[in-house]
């Protein structure tokens, strides 16, 4: 029988039940924010 902590990390890796996390919107939302500190970093590091 597993723990409830082990019940409660495998739910957690498996996303959970919650419908409005979408898992394009959450990657094209990291994608997008990555791409936009790319962009900062890559303004200010001007030789």
């Amino acid at each position: 029988m597993p723990s409830a902590t082990a019940t409660a990390l495998t739910t957690l890796a498996e996303g959970g039940n919650h419908p409005s996390l979408s898992p394009f919107l959450t990657g094209f939302g990291a994608l997008g924010a990555l791409l936009l500190l790319l962009w900062v970093v890559t303004r200010f590091n001007r030789d």
